[in-house]
């Protein structure tokens, strides 16, 4: 639907078709399928003991990400994102570790938890980088369209694996899923919604700056379930919003 509307534009001013090739298509199916690793090591993360660990530990993505990027793609932030990145990523480890986490709290010690939690960061970075690396693979063609199109084959190629591998190794095959379609439609819709943001974001800037940046929502998820709630944030909490915050103003910094 967002293709559609971003080529019916007035006459004359369309995008043109992009310039699609092989690296643009590796990059978009190398990301493609990292998301979909990322996504089952952190499920697999929420089914072992420690979970508060393993959901920590998938922070490290913000931090991976800048050794990936620049292996991958030479791409290397300025002084003030990697300060970003490193005070932003103390802050979301201060909100997303309970008391009692790092002892252990639920049992078992970090274990197999921790590794999915490092897989998950991982695959998620890599994902990351993938996009931008698609995104850079279409000079010629504006951050909205680009981000459009690999939204789509993206999402195209996952419901197309996934889709696949649920129809051959469950008993019931992909009936379950169609008939929880209207739940599927909304869930869908705002994740696509959010992938056009993120790979549109991605062909604008680099990608670690990127990721820095949307470390914003951890705060804004807690000021949301904390006013729902009505519970008070203590010491630690709020020195982990401040210390996010403060790496998205240095994130803005950079940008200016």
């Amino acid at each position: 639907m967002w293709l559609v509307l971003l080529y019916q534009g007035p006459q004359g001013d369309a995008p043109a078709l992009p310039q699609f090739n092989l690296r643009y298509v590796a990059w978009v199916a190398t990301g493609a399928l990292f998301q979909l690793l990322a996504t089952a090591a952190l499920l697999l993360a929420m089914q072992a003991r420690n979970f508060a660990v393993a959901i920590t530990l998938s922070k490290t993505e913000v931090l991976q990400v800048t050794l990936f990027a620049a292996v991958f793609l030479h791409e290397l932030p300025g002084p003030l994102v990697l300060w970003a990145m490193a005070v932003a990523s103390v802050g979301v480890l201060l909100l997303t570790l309970p008391a009692g986490a790092a002892s252990g709290a639920r049992g078992g010690g970090m274990g197999r938890s921790a590794l999915y939690g490092l897989a998950c960061g991982a695959g998620f970075a890599i994902a990351a980088v993938g996009f931008r690396g698609a995104a850079l693979a279409l000079p010629d063609a504006s951050p909205w369209v680009s981000g459009a199109w690999s939204v789509l084959i993206a999402q195209a190629l996952q419901s197309a694996g996934l889709g696949g591998w649920v129809a051959l190794r469950t008993p019931d095959g992909l009936r379950p899923l169609a008939r929880a379609w209207r739940f599927s439609l909304m869930a869908g819709s705002a994740g696509a919604a959010a992938s056009l943001a993120w790979f549109t974001a991605y062909a604008m800037q680099q990608a670690a700056t990127v990721r820095t940046l949307s470390m914003i929502e951890v705060v804004l998820s807690y000021l949301v379930s904390r006013r729902l709630l009505r519970e008070s944030l203590t010491g630690v909490e709020k020195l982990g919003m401040a210390l996010t915050l403060l790496g998205f103003v240095l994130i803005c910094l950079q940008a200016l």
